[in-house]
């Protein structure tokens, strides 16, 4: 608990353990080590085809993997890297060196707009989350696979059922027909 002059009180509760403060002097941001290695925010401008073709090329990481390091894209979380590559029919376990532009258009776009959704639905509430107004978030009830191990895919054309592995100490779901 921070209590704020402002009479506000800032509580962080970070039960996943992935988050952490260090209080720097100063303002001098590019001199802190893990901030600059960071990627490009996955909804800024400079995460786009371009520079994602680049990022990958010569890569023998899967897709999932590289999706979920900080150096490629900053922020990006694992229910929406399982959400965007179901949408753009890419398997988790491809190997990222292997997919072409046009499927990284196509994921690039999935990414930015499965996340501005999720802004839109007030984000995920898997357990007890709720944001600053107290209020939970309603994007879960939209997930096409996260989650789903077992049940139908949500394609109406499939009829596969969905699969759950875990990649890099994550749960990864996808539809083994849809995602080739």
């Amino acid at each position: 608990f921070f209590t704020l002059g402002n009479g506000f009180i800032l509580i962080y509760n970070d039960v996943r353990r992935f988050g952490f403060f260090k209080l720097y002097k100063g303002s001098n941001l590019s001199s802190i080590s893990f901030l600059k290695n960071l990627g490009p925010e996955p909804l800024g401008v400079n995460f786009n085809t371009q520079y994602f073709q680049k990022f990958i090329k010569n890569k023998n990481k899967n897709i999932k993997s590289m999706l979920m390091d900080q150096k490629c894209v900053s922020g990006l979380g694992n229910i929406y890297v399982n959400e965007a590559l179901f949408m753009a029919k890419i398997h988790p376990l491809r190997v990222s060196s292997s997919i072409k532009k046009t499927e990284v258009s196509k994921l690039i776009y999935h990414i930015k707009s499965i996340l501005k959704l999720s802004i839109l639905k007030g984000g995920s509430t898997i357990r007890d989350f709720k944001n600053s107004s107290g209020k939970s978030g309603s994007f879960q009830q939209l997930f096409k696979v996260y989650g789903r191990e077992g049940e139908s895919c949500s394609r109406i054309s499939c009829k596969e059922k969905i699969k759950k592995i875990s990649i890099s100490a994550r749960s990864s779901f996808y539809c083994s027909n849809c995602q080739k």
